[in-house]
């Protein structure tokens, strides 16, 4: 099939490498001029472990190609999806004026039937808004008789294993109307789902709308569940790693998800929270599960903060002298993105202190240094994670990449100032830790 891919970012980059590795022939459009030329060269402006190489592959069969051309795109292609951002508003919704251009500007260049796909995150009904838009160009045009289909198919990929959710996906969602569509898209998903027999859920439109944002929602509300009951666990002196085996080995209830940390971030659960309890709120209805989930999200970085910053009032250092090394920056591990990190929050709670924070990650350094700038202390080039905490006062661990998982703990010892950790993963054993002379904090442990 050809594909027009419309939206070179996260999304549109795996869907696009995706699609053309199973033999599709797929245009990807960007206005970003930039970007569709660092393509064309071969580098990939987002780090997904294993996008680039399928990217080469296909550039080099020619099966996906690059290009700020819209027009190429849509006239080449049956099927455009529309894979551009979705900004949080101010009031949490999602901004749709990116898709309604993309879909206004469809209907100004197409002349035959085309699919079109709105493939970002998007809330409740925004595909009939897609198809008003296209409508109106259409009747500018003379052409309001011209058919045209929209579908909603959300993404449910998870940042750091993109590609192989994309290419055995657990379930494929597709809303439509339309028989004729609905066949097609079992086609398109076939060779993705022929090996797995996982369903490929044929539904309407604004159910498949609603079914992203139930699905991210649900899972971060698994979250913030575990993340309060760790906090209980500190103060009751329970361990939150056995209450999770204790819950986890529950069928009904499952271990995923139920690891306490300093909480949820990144470029989805934050935002798709935010906009399901908009959409409520924009029909008089509470979603008071949801709600209490967002609050606990942003407690839980708070008490993550708080429990460094406590302990070292409790031994009335003057924070200003304080240096804090910091291990993992981005959202999660095997990604770039600093979306929400809530490193973010909790380095700046601990600068609102006066307190000097010192910062590794793998991946992550480039994009913290646009948002942070020179306000903190990144290790330099060529230094490992061993570098930071040279005089250190104290370790966080935030992300839970898997370097830091067995670290030299002589080493760390000999280069900090006071050998003093935070794990805010719970990824170190406490007792090997204590046994080191280290003294240990984990989350609800």
């Amino acid at each position: 099939m050809k594909i027009c891919m419309i939206g070179s970012g996260y999304v549109g980059l795996v869907t696009g490498a995706c699609f053309a590795e199973m033999g599709n022939d797929v245009i990807c459009v960007d206005e970003n001029a930039e970007k569709i030329e660092l393509l064309k060269k071969g580098v990939v402006p987002i780090y997904e472990p294993g996008l680039k190489e399928i990217i080469d592959r296909n550039a080099r069969g020619g099966r996906v190609v690059f290009t700020t051309s819209l027009e190429e795109g849509v006239s080449a292609c049956q099927i455009c999806f529309i894979a551009v951002g979705t900004p949080q508003d101010k009031d949490g919704s999602a901004d749709l004026k990116y898709v309604l251009q993309v879909a206004r500007q469809i209907g100004a260049l197409m002349t035959g039937y085309k699919v079109i796909v709105d493939k970002s995150t998007v809330p409740v009904g925004t595909a009939d808004k897609v198809r008003e838009a296209v409508r109106e160009e259409l009747v500018r045009r003379g052409l309001g008789s011209l058919e045209f289909d929209v579908v909603s198919n959300p993404e449910f990929l998870k940042e750091g294993n993109a590609i192989q959710d994309f290419m055995r996906p657990e379930r494929v969602v597709v809303g439509t109307d339309n028989v004729r569509t609905a066949a097609l898209f079992r086609e398109l998903y076939d060779p993705f789902v022929r090996t797995t027999n996982n369903p490929v859920l044929l539904m309407d439109i604004r159910s498949a709308e609603l079914t992203k944002y139930a699905s991210n929602a649900f899972l971060a509300t698994k979250v913030s569940f575990i993340n309060e009951l760790a906090i209980l666990c500190d103060m009751v002196g329970a361990d939150i790693s056995q209450v999770r085996e204790g819950m986890g080995t529950d069928s009904r209830i499952g271990p995923r998800f139920l690891l306490a940390g300093p909480g949820y971030g990144g470029s989805c659960f934050p935002k798709d929270v935010q906009a399901l309890i908009h959409t409520a709120g924009t029909l008089g209805h509470s979603l008071e599960i949801c709600q209490a989930a967002h609050r606990a999200n942003q407690k839980q970085m708070a008490y993550f903060a708080g429990k460094i910053l406590s302990y070292f009032e409790g031994l009335n250092v003057d924070l200003a002298k304080l240096k804090i090394a910091v291990w993992g920056l981005t959202f999660k591990p095997k990604t770039d993105d600093i979306r929400e990190a809530p490193a973010l929050a909790i380095i700046e709670a601990l600068l609102a202190r006066g307190v000097s924070v010192h910062v590794f990650d793998p991946i992550g350094m480039d994009n913290t240094r646009r948002v942070l700038g020179d306000r903190v202390r990144y290790a330099q080039d060529g230094q490992d994670s061993y570098g930071v905490l040279d005089g250190a006062d104290g370790l966080a661990i935030i992300t839970e990449w898997n370097m830091f998982k067995s670290p030299d703990l002589g080493r760390m010892k000999a280069l900090m100032k006071s050998p003093v950790v935070f794990d805010g993963r719970n990824i170190l054993n406490p007792q090997e830790m204590r046994a080191q002379g280290f003294t240990y904090f984990g989350i609800g442990r």
